[in-house]
């Protein structure tokens, strides 16, 4: 008799795999909007007055819009502008400051970049006008 009732039962039971299920979701339910709230810590500089940039000893270069850069108020076209940075470097001792236009191209404001480290500039700074 044993035999027949080892054949009859054909059934599996999935309350407790269900259960389970229900726990994890129920977690997952929880956790998920905390993840959403992760970020950078980032501290963001202070503006510095155009003042303070004066006093110090930091060569300021101008990228417009229109990609023209502008050397001690002056205009320099793009195939002058490494020696003009490194003909000027030696009187600015603490660096360059690159001032863009908020419309001014990536790659107008990276050439600069670029620029400056070929002509040995350590410091970059880079600001909006």
């Amino acid at each position: 008799m044993a035999s027949r009732q080892r054949d009859c039962f054909n059934e599996i039971n999935i309350t407790p795999l269900t259960d389970i299920f229900l726990v994890l979701l129920i977690i997952m339910m929880v956790i998920a909007p905390l993840l959403d709230e992760q970020g950078l810590n980032l501290t963001v500089p202070e503006n510095v007055e155009a003042q303070q940039v004066k006093e110090s000893k930091i060569l300021v270069v101008t990228v417009t819009q229109d990609g023209q850069y502008i050397v001690n108020e002056t205009s320099v076209p793009v195939s002058e502008l490494g020696s003009v940075i490194k003909s000027n470097i030696e009187q600015y001792p603490d660096g360059l400051m690159i001032q863009s236009d908020g419309d001014a191209t990536h790659g107008a404001v990276v050439k600069l970049m670029d620029e400056a480290r070929n002509a040995g500039v350590k410091n970059i700074s880079i600001g909006q006008i």
